[in-house]
């Protein structure tokens, strides 16, 4: 089991330590961030009124192993930033765990009917794990943006408020 905790200045340094490249850190935060990510970049980030950022804590060890994002910037709102850093726990369901709690907390704790996410087509993993908990491909609104040299495909997908507790067999 997990917990979201607010991320602060506190996590900057464990945060950084989780991004070795800038291709890792295109592919976790997009162009919102220049590598190598600086204690800079993360005070201006927290400054920013429209981003909820969080920090997940494994209960069990208590352990901070990724993080999470709750973005209000545009009339949808939109899961971003989604990272587990420590490597060893990845492709092992927390990911699922993370986003039926950034779920709960968006439709519990506001009116929004839906949220939207981007992902890199070629991250299969993560895809499959959005469509699990209901999450469907709007390929009118794919992008790509050049990495190293390379094409990257960026699928946008939604998930609607009702289809997810439909899905789910979850209750507000």
């Amino acid at each position: 089991m997990i917990l979201l905790e607010r991320f602060t200045e506190d996590d900057f340094d464990r945060f950084i330590s989780w991004i070795e490249s800038e291709e890792e850190l295109i592919q976790f935060a997009g162009p919102l961030f220049t590598y190598p990510l600086s204690h800079q970049q993360l005070n201006n980030y927290l400054l920013q009124e429209k981003k909820s950022p969080y920090k997940i804590r494994l209960i069990e060890t208590n352990e901070v192993i990724g993080h999470c994002e709750l973005n209000f910037e545009k009339e949808l709102p939109r899961f971003s930033r989604i990272l587990i850093g420590n490597k060893s726990l990845r492709n092992k369901g927390i990911g699922k765990q993370v986003l039926h709690q950034m779920i709960n907390l968006l439709f519990t704790k506001t009116s929004h009917a839906a949220v939207d996410l981007n992902v890199f087509d070629w991250n299969k993993n993560a895809i499959a794990c959005y469509e699990k908990i209901g999450f469907k491909v709007r390929p009118e609104l794919n992008t790509f943006m050049i990495v190293s040299g390379k094409n990257w495909n960026a699928v946008n997908m939604i998930l609607n408020r009702d289809d997810y507790f439909t899905i789910n067999n979850r209750q507000i």
